[in-house]
């Protein structure tokens, strides 16, 4: 008997054909092993899979595995309790992942509550405080309050004061940089605690170029490091240190009604 040309898709078709050719339901599949139907090639191979589904069907199934498969945990709302539901490493993977989006969108939320205007810088300005050490400044034994002249004839800064509550503490060194941004930026290096004084122009509007203020000290803090920011006069001057606001609040404190 002749074989009956086929094309390279009912070859495929017929390759995965059914033994039990009264299911067929795809109108592909019918017509091919209708056209290979007489063929001794489809028959060899439907007689091999017929005997290899046979000798499948003896094989046991391990008890562990037939669980798997047993008909009343395939059935919709059997066994599947939220105890179980729990448990399932899925779930519990991602809950976990829920759990920490929703922790840090809360801390940024939260770390965001108490921002003003040049808080962005004061944030760097700490950890520039974090990696300066006295060698990087130029020596200065004075007040620190007596650095604003300084600060003004050398380098043209003005208003860059610092505040009464820092004014009286002396100097280790000083100097005056620019940061990334062009912003001229003066750092002062005290005796008491090792803290560190920053002066820096205060943010503006970038449509009327106005100075946006803010009332009174702001905290910020970082990596371990704090620092107490305040705007006078369109610069902001921040005192930091390391530790917490605890350590900064008596400075700040000290000389309020």
């Amino acid at each position: 008997m002749r074989t009956p040309r086929l094309s390279r898709g009912q070859r495929a078709l017929l390759n995965c054909a059914p033994v039990n050719q009264g299911k067929l339901t795809d109108r592909l599949m019918r017509s091919a092993v209708s056209r290979a139907a007489d063929s001794p090639e489809f028959a060899n191979q439907q007689n091999f899979d017929r005997a290899v589904a046979a000798l499948v069907t003896l094989i046991p199934v391990p008890p562990e595995t037939a669980e798997w498969f047993a008909e009343k945990d395939l059935v919709v709302g059997s066994k599947w309790t939220w105890k179980k539901i729990v448990r399932n490493p899925a779930v519990l993977a991602i809950s976990i992942a829920v759990v920490v989006i929703a922790g840090v969108s809360v801390f940024q939320v939260l770390s965001r509550l108490n921002d003003f205007p040049g808080s962005a810088t004061a944030r760097k300005l700490l950890t520039v405080a974090a990696s300066t050490r006295p060698v990087m400044l130029d020596p200065v034994s004075t007040e620190a309050g007596t650095l604003s002249d300084l600060f003004f004839m050398k380098h043209g800064l003005e208003h860059y004061d610092v505040p009464e509550e820092f004014a009286d503490f002396r100097t280790i060194g000083c100097r005056v940089f620019e940061d990334e941004e062009s912003l001229r930026i003066a750092q002062i290096w005290l005796a008491e605690k090792r803290m560190q004084l920053f002066l820096f122009p205060a943010e503006r509007n970038t449509k009327t170029g106005a100075v946006l203020r803010f009332p009174g000290w702001r905290y910020i803090s970082q990596e371990g490091w704090v620092g107490a920011v305040k705007e006078q006069s369109g610069v902001c001057f921040m005192a930091a240190l390391r530790g917490g606001q605890k350590d900064l609040e008596p400075y700040i404190a000290k000389t309020k009604e």
